[in-house]
């Protein structure tokens, strides 16, 4: 195995570099490209927090009259919120920080 960020590159020598890397040789199924135009800020949440939320919402089948509760609205947690309003669940938040609670109620989201 060789690790896709600060691995030992056991082939060329050195270390891996990952999504800072300019080539990278894998299988297809592990890699995607990022269309030009873009946003990278924007996109970047998707890669690590969007697929971690994601996955498990699709695998359970989360949508209209379910409902969903997200504790913590920190970077995993946004994603889940999204997503899960965006599949038609109710999403409850539990937060410490009411004020980020308030974020969601003015964006429409329960």
């Amino acid at each position: 195995m060789t690790l896709t960020y600060n691995g030992e590159d056991k082939i060329l020598g050195g270390v891996t570099y990952g999504g800072y890397s300019t080539a990278i040789v894998v299988d297809e199924k592990y890699v995607l490209s990022v269309p030009k135009g873009l946003d990278l800020a924007g996109v970047a949440p998707l890669l690590c927090a969007g697929i971690t939320t994601y996955s498990p919402l699709r695998h359970w089948s989360v949508g209209k009259g379910q409902k969903v509760g997200v504790v913590g609205l920190g970077g995993l947690g946004h994603m889940g919120v999204k997503f899960a309003h965006a599949f038609g669940a109710h999403v409850v938040l539990f937060t410490t920080s009411p004020n980020k609670a308030r974020g969601c109620e003015t964006a429409g989201r329960q």
